[in-house]
């Protein structure tokens, strides 16, 4: 991404560069007492469903179907936290950008899925 002199990045752009502190993360979208699950070398793996507030259990559902899709929907990885801690806190986002990247990894992917049909469907409407 390349930012003209005047211009700014968006929060959430600013947010995610800085790699958020995933204890903040865990204390902004889980319940009281609730945090990341650790994998085998002690390093944050995932935020399970169960443990989410429900405005966090909101955004992240929106967030599969229409920002990022993905097949493993049950529980939040640190880069989905990041994105559904930034739709929590109401940060400006780029979505356009956002969807895009979205659409150039799947495209760039192994996998037959096929990300965002909707709005590929839209657009061929159009």
């Amino acid at each position: 991404m390349v930012v003209e002199q005047r211009e700014s990045l968006p929060s959430y752009s600013r947010f995610s560069r800085l790699r958020p502190d995933p204890q903040e993360l865990a204390a902004r979208l889980c319940i009281p007492g609730k945090g990341f699950v650790l994998n085998a070398e002690g390093l944050p793996w995932k935020l399970l469903r169960k443990d989410l507030t429900t405005l966090a259990q909101t955004w992240s559902a929106l967030s599969y179907s229409n920002l990022a899709p993905t097949s493993h929907i049950s529980d939040l990885n640190l880069d989905r936290a990041r994105l559904v801690c930034g739709l929590v806190m109401k940060m400006n986002m780029n979505l356009g950008s956002l969807i895009s990247g979205q659409i150039s990894l799947i495209a760039q992917s192994d996998s037959s899925r096929l990300g965002f049909p909707a709005l590929i469907t839209s657009l061929c409407k159009a």
